[in-house]
């Protein structure tokens, strides 16, 4: 009934979409297995991309050729760039979707690729041969025979949703959880965990009285996520911001001896920085509000997410608590909200690829490792896909270095260190944020695609040079030339004190004494290039044929250029151990002169490189010197 598919991916939510997409545009044929082909890429929790560092990883999905950027700027309803007020390592790009509009594109985007199949039923195993995955089993006993397998199973893996004292098995509201594949991976020696998770109740819009909150527009002129030519916001939907209060936790409060979260009942461990409100108020008893997002949940339909409320309190105290916050008071409740819990897969039980120690060709990507978030699950979905891919053509696997890209520190985050709590990415993970910023996702990993997809000569179904790719790469080289051209002539122009010191003594700097380059200028405090064209002619005169996003980048380059240079140094420095490579059969029970516990670890984790040994928990800078005395280094 089926051919021999080269990747099946298991699940279609973020990551599911983005490891078939991978894996197809490089020339894979892909089966994408779903329970239910309605809910393909479906926002199961907030209707928004991006955020602080999130909005950093959609961004190089984007740049890799993932479709999350364009989903989001086709189906968005209103885009903020966050953190504006810090450097630029910090801007991170957050956009509101259209929660119908954004599953609906995401499938149009998917069913028009060449590549890509699709199977409406539940999988139920892994068909397993010679220690390497070779297909899978569905709910009806078919058996659908592939190369490699992507499992992406989300919150589904023996799902149980929690409210109040009421619990029934489900991997999200109205949907049945998913039955079998734990069981059959603990068979084959997988260790596996549990974790929680929850969303907040939907509220009617229409009974919701805004005047009483403060309203949050977006940007003007609004910003985008994709690096193609994707639409602009034309008009944006408002958000609004309102508060919980004393009153309103007392309400919450009565429900606690109810609470699945306090009397034992969920075993999983949720999120450290996405908690419910009972957790809230329970852990910070001294606060008496805490903020409420109100979010649209698209343009043609009244719902509300209030992001902020998430809860698995019993319905009636949910809905009590919130007729007390402003704003609500004649609120409709359109459902409660509810707390899930489901299994997980410690990660460090996978390579740098997400391909599984003990079954090859077997990758795990999204919550099945343990993290939280679109973005984090759609990231690894496209990590596992090229993986897939490559495996089977016997190449190089493609790992980013956490040099490279915020995708890479989480990937190095997960297998080295592991995670007993859901993984959400921050700025603060990256210790080179000001190379991975937002801006210039495109210019750190397109080429990278470009090389890779060479390679195989093809991408998206089409010949390299005919593909959308090779119309990104002409975009970063255009952009690239484009900065360095602006960066010469900001190097080469003198201003003269009568030229600038008006304009400087307004921003409260320094005046000029003599000529200096206008380079020299740009780098003080509180001077904008915006700013520096409209006090000099000449200079807007120059730059007048250049775009926004080239001028963004010429800006930050000269700017904090002192900065990357200084981060640069630290990579190279930490290139040398990643350039030591280990063996892949490498014996570390051999080193008897490092500690039992990194024998254990290095054993369990199996770096790829002296590097990489370098940052798992427990081994520390003697190993490594042994390791390197080892290496012959």
């Amino acid at each position: 009934m089926f051919p021999e598919y080269d990747v099946i991916v298991v699940g279609a939510g973020h990551a599911g979409c983005e490891a078939a997409v991978a894996a197809a545009n490089l020339g894979s044929k892909v089966m994408l297995a779903t329970m239910n082909m309605q809910t393909i890429a479906q926002m199961s929790c907030n209707p928004a991309m991006g955020g602080v560092a999130k909005g950093q990883i959609v961004r190089e999905i984007d740049a890799l050729g993932g479709y999350s950027g364009i989903v989001t700027d086709h189906t968005m309803v209103q885009f903020r760039m966050l953190n504006r007020s810090k450097g630029p390592a910090m801007w991170s790009p957050r956009a509101q979707n259209d929660r119908m509009l954004f599953a609906a594109k995401w499938r149009q985007m998917l069913e028009a690729h060449p590549n890509i199949d699709f199977w409406q039923e539940m999988v139920t195993g892994i068909i397993v041969k010679d220690g390497r995955a070779r297909g899978v089993y569905t709910g009806l006993g078919l058996e659908i025979p592939g190369k490699a397998v992507i499992l992406t199973n989300g919150t589904f893996l023996n799902g149980i949703i929690h409210i109040g004292e009421k619990q029934f098995g489900g991997g999200r509201a109205g949907e049945r959880a998913a039955k079998g594949i734990t069981e059959q991976l603990q068979s084959l020696g997988f260790e596996s965990g549990r974790m929680k998770t929850g969303t907040p109740p939907r509220l009617d819009g229409r009974t919701l009285d805004y005047d009483k909150m403060e309203i949050q527009e977006g940007d003007d002129p609004p910003g985008k996520f994709s690096f193609t030519d994707t639409p602009r916001l034309e008009k944006q939907l408002p958000c609004h911001i309102t508060y919980t209060s004393p009153e309103v936790h007392d309400i919450l409060k009565s429900g606690f001896d109810q609470s699945p979260m306090f009397n034992g009942r969920i075993q999983g461990q949720g999120p450290r920085y996405c908690p419910s409100i009972e957790d809230k108020i329970d852990r910070f008893a001294d606060r008496e509000r805490h903020q409420l997002f109100v979010e649209p949940e698209g343009w043609n339909t009244c719902e509300v997410y209030v992001n902020g409320f998430s809860s698995s309190l019993p319905e009636d105290v949910q809905y009590n608590a919130l007729r007390k916050v402003p704003g609500f008071e004649n609120a409709k409740m359109f459902r409660p909200g509810y707390a899930i819990e489901y299994d997980y897969f410690p990660p460090m039980q996978l390579s740098l690829t997400l391909e599984t120690h003990l079954v090859k060709n077997l990758f795990f990507a999204g919550q099945i490792n343990g993290t939280t978030g679109y973005e984090e699950a759609g990231c690894q979905g496209l990590i596992a896909g090229i993986n897939a891919h490559l495996a089977l053509h016997e190449e190089e696997p493609f790992v980013l270095k956490r040099s490279e890209a915020y995708m890479g520190v989480l990937v190095d985050d997960l297998v080295n260190k592991g995670t007993e709590e859901p993984y959400r990415m921050f700025t603060s993970r990256a210790e080179y944020r000001i190379l991975l910023r937002q801006d210039n996702a495109d210019s750190r990993l397109t080429p990278l695609m470009y090389e890779l997809a060479k390679k195989f000569g093809t991408w998206g179904g089409k010949t390299v040079d005919e593909s959308e790719l090779a119309v990104r790469m002409r975009i970063v080289e255009e952009k690239e030339n484009a900065a360095s051209e602006i960066e010469k002539f900001f190097r080469e122009i003198s201003v003269s004190p009568d030229q600038l010191n008006g304009y400087l003594e307004s921003k409260g700097s320094s005046p000029l004494r003599h000529p200096v380059k206008l380079h020299g200028v740009l780098l003080r405090p509180h001077i904008t290039l915006a700013e520096l064209r409209e006090v000099l002619p000449e200079v807007d005169a120059f730059l007048d044929r250049f775009s926004e996003s080239h001028l963004n980048e010429a800006e930050v380059r000269m700017k904090y250029e002192g900065y990357i240079k200084k981060e640069q140094e630290l990579v190279e420095k930490m290139n040398r151990l990643e350039a030591v490579r280990i063996h892949e059969d490498f014996d570390f029970h051999q080193l008897k002169a490092i500690s039992k516990e990194a024998r254990e670890k290095l054993s369990r984790i199996r770096p790829r490189t002296i590097g990489q040994a370098s940052r798992i928990s427990g081994v520390t800078p003697a190993d490594v010197s042994v390791l390197l005395v080892h290496m012959g280094r």
